[in-house]
């Protein structure tokens, strides 16, 4: 059976779900996204992801042609026609159809696109041994020019820090800030682990405020581990007891190597493998159950 595609209140298989060449968010990346989980038949924070669509949309001033219940009812719907249990779910509103300028106004109503699918982002063996990542040139953007707390459908400044990690040979990267302080990597949120307590940059340094970033925090702050958001140097990451990224497509994953500098003794540390362990298990609790 071929994958069906929601667009615009349709299912479409794959191969014809297709939007006009004219649409803004082909031509210039003028949209908004969000990217979900779901574990057997449990979409994981369903609703806190919608709300976090919605105020990005809020903020480019796009204007998303259905309420956020119609909205986790079509996500809810694409899952169960296509009978998957455990997915990864792609939520994409672009301006719409408009003309070859820029201005929004000539795009008369968005173009919903929900796609839901499978997803392996690292291989499973790097869970056990941990990541290798590196710091690349690019810089993160500037809050005042794009807001990295938009999920926006540009996403050229992390896929060019992206390029720059692969050319090198790692998969994942840090991306500094303009001042050269740490704020997030290419597609996931940092944290570090020293003296037993959890670091990770606030959002004023350029870090997006992540779903899984937070329901992390909300884990280390209910195993009474202290947590903090401060601002992070490299020095301060080279020299972690631990260091851990976190998305929603990543989940929780190890990190023992930075620029070649070992983390800690070079291994998983036992904080990160256990807040890992609790995170498996809030996926199992915390969403929107649904049937197939």
């Amino acid at each position: 059976m071929s994958l069906k595609i929601y667009l615009d209140g349709k299912m479409f298989n794959k191969e014809d779900a297709k939007i006009s060449v004219f649409d803004h968010g082909l031509l210039y990346g003028d949209g908004v996204f969000e990217g979900i989980r779901s574990y057997s038949s449990l979409v994981f924070k369903l609703n806190e992801h919608v709300d976090r669509l919605y105020e990005s949309a809020h903020t480019i001033m796009l204007q998303i042609p259905i309420n956020k219940k119609q909205m986790i009812k079509a996500i809810i719907d694409t899952l169960k026609i296509n009978k998957l249990k455990d997915a990864y779910i792609r939520v994409v509103v672009t301006r719409g159809v408009g003309d070859l300028g820029l201005d929004p106004r000539k795009c008369k109503v968005a173009t919903i696109i929900i796609i839901t699918d499978n997803i392996v982002l690292y291989p499973k063996e790097l869970y056990q041994k941990g990541l290798e990542i590196i710091t690349v040139p690019t810089v993160r953007n500037l809050a005042n020019a794009i807001d990295p707390q938009v999920k926006s459908l540009n996403y050229l400044n992390n896929i060019m820090a992206k390029i720059e990690a692969t050319n090198s040979g790692y998969q994942e990267a840090i991306m500094l800030n303009s001042m050269g302080l740490v704020a997030e990597c290419t597609g996931d949120n940092i944290f570090l682990i020293k003296n037993k307590q959890l670091y990770t940059p606030p959002q004023s340094m350029g870090t997006l405020r992540g779903i899984t970033r937070d329901a992390v925090m909300e884990i280390a702050k209910k195993a009474k581990i202290k947590t903090h958001e401060s601002m992070l140097t490299r020095h301060e990451v080279f020299n972690a007891d631990e260091l851990f990224l976190t998305g929603t497509a990543a989940e929780v994953i190890p990190v023992v190597k930075v620029d070649s500098r070992l983390i800690g003794d070079g291994k998983p540390g036992k904080i990160t493998l256990s807040l890992l362990n609790e995170f498996n298990k809030i996926t199992r609790k915390d969403g929107v159950k649904y049937t197939v």
